[in-house]
Order: structure tokens, then sequence, then C-alpha cells
């Protein structure tokens, strides 16, 4: 495939044509934030935390779904981008309750890390005043739908690694949740095989392992191949034997 030129934040990089910007600026040390892209699954660019500006539109992109093309130039981290991302995650943090003293991934939390490098060190919008319950009926799994942030990366790896589509979002607005199945509590899922790829790609503490405590979670990146990985594979898979 042919490659093109683009600049990203002053850096001159070449990559194959269709490649994301994101992909683009990883390729060359440039980590732009995310929260929903995971390499390994499809693009859904919902949490809009990796909004970049490119020359000539006047609106940010999302660098995760925005393809290159020759001569873009890519801002990656801008005052107005910056203000951007801490307004987002301020609001992620109001709407859960995500207090990192008492979370299963405190230490090893994507939201946590990422609010720690903008800079976010209050909340200045209110919480919700409902608290959602925990799904404690699995045997061995547990999920926080507080500490949920919809980033549907549990729901992908499910249907698109695993093959179950245990996990799906239901409502609308304000009311989107996750479900498993139909909505039937975990533990009576028909479909979960309970391989834990939901709980790996997680950002938050919102799946969890039941018996785990305070900063005992850590990511297992071996459950989900990267995409790099599934493209070896499967070319290999198509040469004659």
């Amino acid at each position: 495939m042919a490659k093109v030129t683009i600049s990203i934040d002053g850096v001159e990089v070449k990559a194959e044509q269709g490649t994301t910007v994101m992909a683009a600026a990883a390729s060359v040390g440039v980590k732009i934030p995310g929260l929903c892209q995971y390499d390994g699954l499809s693009t859904h660019g919902a949490c809009r935390l990796c909004m970049v500006q490119l020359n000539g539109t006047p609106k940010p992109k999302p660098a995760c779904a925005t393809p290159i093309t020759e001569g873009m130039e890519v801002h990656t981290t801008t005052p107005r981008l910056q203000e951007h991302r801490k307004v987002l995650l301020e609001m992620l943090f109001a709407e859960g309750q995500h207090v990192c003293a008492v979370c299963v991934a405190s230490g090893a939390c994507e939201l946590q890390t990422l609010a720690a490098d903008v800079g976010v060190d209050h909340v200045s919008f209110n919480p919700p005043a409902t608290r959602q319950t925990l799904d404690l009926s699995h045997p061995y799994l547990g999920y926080d739908p507080t500490r949920c942030i919809l980033c549907t990366r549990c729901v992908r790896a499910c249907g698109e690694v695993e093959g179950a589509f245990t996990w799906g979002l239901a409502g609308r607005g304000r009311e989107v949740h996750l479900i498993t199945d139909l909505g039937t509590p975990w533990g009576e899922s028909t479909t979960c095989t309970g391989c834990g790829k939901c709980i790996s790609v997680c950002p938050t503490g919102a799946m969890f392992s039941r018996g785990t405590s305070v900063a005992e979670r850590r990511p297992r990146r071996d459950l989900v191949p990267t995409l790099t990985a599934r493209r070896d594979l499967e070319a290999a898979r198509k040469e004659p034997s």
C-alpha cells in the first residue's frame, strides 16, 4: 500500500495510506490520549479524548477514527485540546463513583493515569443523585456500573474476539447502560464463557474478579491479540500448506 507523509506536532511521519492519525502518531512515539480505543478491537470513537487539530479544519477530529492524507498537519497538544480533555475527564469522574482510594484498579487505571497526566485535581461538576447497584450475580466476576465510562471495550472484546456477544448497550441518552444478554443479571447469562476478556480491556475498575481487593486488579494484555497479531494469523491461515 502506498505511503503518505504527514506532520504530527512538527515531526514528519510516513505511514501507509488509510492509517489512522492515532496509529501514525504511535508509530513515532507520540501518545494521543484515549479511553475507548484498544489495539485489537474495532474503532468506536466514543470518549472524544483523542481529538486533534488538523490544519484547514475548524473543528477537532478524533484521532482514532480519522485516516491520514498526504500533507496533513496534526496538532495534538494545543491549549484548546488540553482544556477539552480536562473538562471531559472531570465529567467522567463526576458521572461515576470514581473514588480511587478504594478501587480495585487504583494504580493501574487508565482513567486515573490520564487524569493525572492532564492535571485534573478536582471535579467542577455535581455527581448524579442516584447510585446504581453492583452486579455480583456471577460466581467469580463482578461489575460496578458506577465506575463504567461506556467505552464499550468489553462489548467489542466479547463479540469480536471471544464471539460470545454477551455484553451490549441498552437505553438512550443519559439512560444508556451496559447489559448482559437481554438484560438478565450477569450470573444468569447463557452466553458468557467466563473468559475474562471484558475485565482485561476495561480501562477503569468497573469490571473485576470477585475477591480482588484495593489496587490488586492488573490488566492482562495477552487475552486480546493486537491487530498486527491478528493480521499475521489471518495471513498464515491463507498461505498454502
